[in-house]
């Protein structure tokens, strides 16, 4: 039984996932195989994903392959309660709602477990947390799962060396098809749409300092960029900090880029890369947001304890003013600024991300009988079926190599 805010809110919901159905082409060529060959007749699926409509479109496609799907958000600030309403109308199982608490939120993902489910998708551990230990019961048919983010699957492996992994996982977010895409062009635009949307403000002429140069550092950085911000970068690994100097940034410590940036935007998918002594020396009005997965790389809390008073300044954005009388502002909490703030991630972009998640679905259950407690890359024959659906439904093609020269590349002897 469904678990949602209103029901009345379907029709707005249905409107966002038939929009967002449009512009998925390799998932609708995927949910077409689907339908034919019912790869998960019997089986029940549960989906912890942020809930809004491109993730709605993966429960339809999933449930047109013969899956009963179980759904529900990963963020309690993401859940869009008129998407929740469509799709549980739908015949989607959805268990989801905007603003709950931290306890009615894993309240949410255990009644989501609660099915026993064959296959899960995890984006950011929380239900691989809970089925290893509070839920354990509920993982009894569990043939394996997918995780969507780039620290969801640290967590996955960390618990593989540790010997606790419930279940064989794949890693989703390092495919080409996701992190090349979703990661770096995805989170890039969708970031700052939702960073603008919500402050009004512009990017150009602005010190706009970006916490990690991974993937979605990349995109954010080369969006900012693009818009005329003078961008910094902070880092902790040495080559990736090169990486960002010869794509033109400047690097250094966030000790010193405290002192100078306009917006901070942290993509590091760790804790505390923005704390109170940062805080203490930051300029007034400084905009502090985070596009990685949870909301600890800014340490919101710590500022909440300095701050002599906080306010409501424009809707998702609390003001901070210290006892100096600067103010920061915090845009959604500090969770996932994209979301909290925005529509997420485009369409064209999640339709890559969930075809990987699909077909990696599809994969563990056919494989189900050859898997062991790991940590599982995508197979690069799923990767090359996404790229060559995605170039064909937006009327590219490319080259193919001549046995000849596949003769050649794999070869040790040169003609």
């Amino acid at each position: 039984m469904s678990n949602i805010k209103d029901a009345g809110l379907a029709p707005d919901g249905r409107k966002k996932i038939e929009w967002v159905r449009s512009f998925m082409p390799a998932l609708s060529e995927i949910e077409k195989q689907f339908e034919a060959e019912k790869p998960f007749k019997g089986l029940r699926i549960a989906v912890s994903v942020h809930l809004e409509a491109k993730t709605a479109n993966l429960g339809l496609v999933l449930a047109k392959g013969g899956a009963e799907v179980h759904l529900t958000g990963c963020n309690p600030l993401s859940t869009q309660d008129d998407v929740a309403a469509a799709i549980s109308e739908m015949g989607v199982e959805t268990y989801g709602k905007y603003g709950v608490t931290p306890q009615e939120y894993e309240d949410l993902l255990t009644e989501t477990l609660s099915c026993h489910p064959h296959l899960i998708v995890d984006d950011g551990g929380d239900l691989v947390n809970l089925l290893g230990g509070k839920c354990r019961e509920f993982a009894d048919h569990l043939i394996g799962g997918c995780e969507e983010t780039t620290t969801g699957i640290l967590r996955l492996k960390a618990r593989e060396r540790e010997g606790i992994l419930p279940c064989p996982m794949m890693a989703v977010n390092d495919a080409k098809a996701k992190h090349y895409y979703d990661n770096k062009y995805g989170t890039g635009q969708s970031a700052w749409t939702a960073i603008m949307d919500t402050t009004n403000l512009i990017v150009a002429g602005k010190t706009v300092v970006i916490a990690g140069y991974g993937w979605c550092g990349k995109g954010t950085a080369m969006r900012a960029k693009g818009m005329g911000a003078n961008v910094v970068v902070t880092e902790i690994d040495p080559f990736k900090a090169l990486d960002a100097t010869m794509d033109g940034f400047r690097i250094m410590p966030m000790d010193e880029a405290a002192k100078i940036g306009d917006i901070f935007v942290t993509v590091t998918g760790c804790k505390d890369v923005i704390t109170e002594k940062h805080f203490k020396v930051m300029k007034d009005q400084a905009i502090l947001c985070n596009a990685g997965h949870f909301d600890c790389e800014v340490n919101v809390a710590a500022l909440k304890k300095i701050a002599v008073k906080s306010e409501e300044r424009r809707k998702n954005i609390i003001g901070y003013t210290l006892d100096d009388g600067r103010t920061l502002n915090v845009l959604g909490e500090g969770r996932l600024v994209n979301l909290a703030c925005g529509m997420g991630h485009p369409a064209e972009i999640m339709d890559m991300s969930f075809a990987v998640q699909a077909l990696s679905l599809k994969w563990l259950a056919q494989h189900r009988d050859e898997l062991s407690l790991k940590v599982y890359d995508v197979p690069d024959s799923i990767d090359d079926e996404i790229g060559r659906c995605k170039l064909a439904a937006m009327g590219l093609s490319i080259d193919t190599l001549t046995p000849e020269q596949e003769a050649y590349l794999n070869g040790w002897a040169a003609d």
